[in-house]
Formats: C-alpha cells, sequence, structure tokens
C-alpha cells in the first residue's frame, strides 16, 4: 500500500449545521506546543476555562467544564448523572434532537413521556406545566436552539415551571451558546450543555457541560452507580476540581482552542455578539426571501445562527449541494428526518457570522437555483441583504 500523500483539503466555507469555520486565533492557539495534563501550567488553563465558560453560560455553577468528547456526550453527561432507572423523565421534541434525547433518555431506563410538536414548532409554556403537573418527573429536556429546523425555543419561563414541581430541568444548548442569550442562572436551568465547534468557533472535540447546585445534589442522593464511567461527573470533578486526580488524558490542544474561542467571544461582549449574529441573519434572510425561499421554523422563532427553509418545488437537494460545494467551495446542511431532502440548513455561526459570508452564500446559491431552471430575479437576494445592512448603518 502506498504512503498517503500530505494532508491537503481543498478549502471549504462551512456554512452547515456545523463544525463552523474556526477563528483563525483559535487554530494558531492549537499549534502552542503540549504541556502535560496534569502540569501546573495546564491546571491553570483549565481554571481560567472554566471561568470563562461561567461568564458564557452567564452562571455561578461550579460544576462547570468542557467533557472530552463532542456535542452529544454532554447530552449523555447530563442524562446518565441526573437520571437513574425508573425515574420519570419528560422529553419535549420537535425535531431531530429532541429526538435523540428520546433515544439517550431511554438507554437511561427512564421511565419517559414524550412530549410532541410538529417539526418546526416550539412548546407553549402551558402544555409544559400540565405535563409537568400530570407525570411529576424528575427530569424535563428540551432543545433550545433545534438544529433539524432552524426553530428558536423560548426557555425563559421554564425553570421557574420546573421548580413549581421540584422537576429538573435539562437544556440542549448546543447550537445556541455563543449565538443567542442562553442564561443559566436567571432562567433557573439546572443542567446545559453544548459544543465547541458551532457558536463558540473551534473545532469539534469538546461539549461544555453547566450543572447548578440543585442537579449536584441530585448526583449526590443516587441511590446507583452512573451507568458510564467515563462520563461519572462524580469521577470528572476529582480532575477538574482542586484534588486534580487522575481520570483521563484532556485533550489538551482542544482546551487550548476552547480558551481562546471563550477568550474572543468575551472579547467582543455577549450582547454584541448576539447583536452580530441576528443582523446577518436578517440580511441573510431578506435575501432568501427574495429569492423565493421560505423558512422552515415559525415567525418569531426562526434562530438567527442556523436557517432552515424549505427547498423550493422542483429543486433538487442533491445537485445543488454538490454545486455550492465543488464551484464555490460552500457547504450548507440538507435535511434530517421529516425535512431529509425538503430543506437546506445554512449556517451563521461565530466566526461565520459575517457580511462578506452572507454575501457570498446568498450569490453562489443564485446561481445555483437558475442552473436548476428556478425562477430567480438575478441579484434579489444581494440586493435584499445589501439594504437590511444599509438600514443598519
Amino acid at each position: 500500500m502506498p504512503l498517503p500523500g500530505q494532508l491537503s483539503p481543498s478549502p471549504r466555507l462551512l456554512l452547515g449545521p456545523g463544525p463552523c469555520d474556526a477563528h483563525p486565533r483559535v487554530l494558531t492557539a492549537m499549534t502552542t506546543p503540549l504541556v502535560g495534563h496534569l502540569d501546573p501550567q495546564f491546571l491553570e488553563i483549565m481554571n481560567e476555562t472554566q471561568d470563562m465558560l461561567r461568564q458564557v453560560y452567564q452562571t455561578k455553577n461550579m460544576l462547570t467544564l468542557p467533557m472530552s468528547a463532542t456535542g452529544m456526550a454532554g447530552m449523555e453527561t447530563c442524562l446518565v448523572n441526573l437520571v437513574e432507572p425508573g425515574d420519570k423523565v419528560v422529553v419535549c421534541t420537535c425535531g431531530f434532537f429532541g429526538q435523540r434525547l428520546v433515544e439517550v433518555a431511554g438507554r437511561t431506563g427512564a421511565q419517559l413521556t414524550v412530549l410532541e410538536r410538529p417539526w418546526g414548532e416550539v412548546f407553549d409554556p402551558g402544555q409544559i406545566r400540565e405535563t409537568l403537573a400530570k407525570v411529576r418527573p424528575k427530569v424535563m429536556c428540551i432543545v433550545q436552539a433545534e438544529t433539524s429546523t432552524g426553530a428558536w425555543q423560548p426557555v425563559e419561563q421554564l425553570g421557574a415551571i420546573c421548580r413549581e414541581f421540584d422537576v429538573l430541568l435539562i437544556v440542549d444548548a448546543v447550537t445556541s451558546l455563543g449565538c443567542v442569550p442562553v442564561a443559566l442562572d436567571a432562567w433557573g436551568i439546572d443542567a446545559a450543555y453544548s459544543c465547541s465547534q458551532k457558536g463558540l468557533g473551534c473545532p469539534p472535540g469538546l461539549s461544555p457541560v453547566s450543572m447548578s447546585q440543585r442537579a449536584v445534589d441530585a448526583i449526590n442522593r443516587r441511590k446507583t452507580k452512573v451507568q458510564s464511567w467515563y462520563f461519572d461527573l462524580t469521577l470528572i470533578l476529582r480532575y477538574w476540581a482542586q484534588e486534580r486526580a487522575y481520570h483521563h488524558t484532556a485533550p489538551i490542544s482542544m482546551v487550548y482552542a476552547l480558551r481562546e474561542g471563550l477568550r474572543l467571544v468575551l472579547e467582543e461582549g455577549l450582547q454584541a455578539r448576539w447583536d452580530r449574529h441576528m443582523r446577518n441573519h436578517k440580511a441573510l434572510k431578506a435575501g432568501l426571501t427574495a429569492m423565493g425561499l421560505a423558512y422552515t421554523a415559525a415567525q418569531g422563532h426562526q434562530l438567527p445562527q442556523l436557517n432552515a427553509v424549505r427547498i423550493p418545488t422542483g429543486v433538487n437537494d442533491l445537485p445543488v449541494r454538490q454545486q455550492l460545494l465543488t464551484e464555490f467551495g460552500i457547504e450548507i446542511g440538507g435535511g434530517l428526518g421529516e425535512f431529509k431532502g425538503k430543506a437546506w440548513r445554512i449556517g451563521l455561526m461565530g466566526y461565520n457570522s459575517r457580511p462578506g459570508v452572507v454575501m457570498m452564500v446568498l450569490g453562489a446559491l443564485e446561481q445555483c437555483l437558475l442552473a436548476q431552471g428556478c425562477k430567480v430575479t438575478p441579484g434579489a437576494g444581494v440586493a435584499a441583504a445589501n439594504a437590511v445592512y444599509g438600514a443598519v448603518a
């Protein structure tokens, strides 16, 4: 077998549901020489990373740390630590990742109650309160930013509702952290998990998790061991807390990356970052609408960082995405589950949420739609986006 050549993939603009392009400063940070995972220098870097992560999550939770695995590991961490066999769990699902919560929660041996809404919709707090009053679960899970549909679930009131019934609230913040407000303490969220490769502008590989004292107390009251050794927070905390006991070899370079990504978020300022994502979303939405594309999520609940639109009648999904990739080096996402072959997902997350990206994808998508015989007024998308930027200026 011949030796493979030097690694040199073609450049891509990653505008799918994740990963997005990492910020150049993050990539530079990853070239920092390695130190040992128990080196005093690295232990200080861990402390700094935790402190900044708390600021971005808007929490004082002591149990706030990046799990050494991707975003789905954060989901599993929260569930396996907070749920024991036989516990009642309510899962709210209106998309692919809500269904993933059902799958993972089911493997804990929980007694599941699945609350459903059609794909692209969100839950009403009253519906959730009625379900909690009836079921009286230990835990409720919900996705704040449903990546499969582009729907933005309001979660601000849910912590108070959960406390009415002594329920622990788990929130999936995988596609929301670093893009839209996530305020764990103010909203009474007991457990949240996210990922490194979206709003935080880093490569995939870490899953930031945070748990309230209520959640920690629930873990300490467990009658059975956590079913996963690797994701058992009672063991991991011995490494990330003051004891610094060996648990696993941390991914040093990824922690460097996350530290720099969090520095970038806080340098920009949380409100400024959320405003940037919204401004570029509005420009992209104006352009997509001018080209005849309709969003899958309801008006008023459309994510700024993940723009999911219906594929026009008569247009084939795969050829358009292949043309974008081969001719323009742009990746967008196809639909999942019920939206497979019916929707495109265009991400404007973290570093990629900027005007030049908006203009580039609108111009390229216009050419692809025209090649498919779609009736699009040439230049309409870019002109509409320009009008939004002009009005903001």
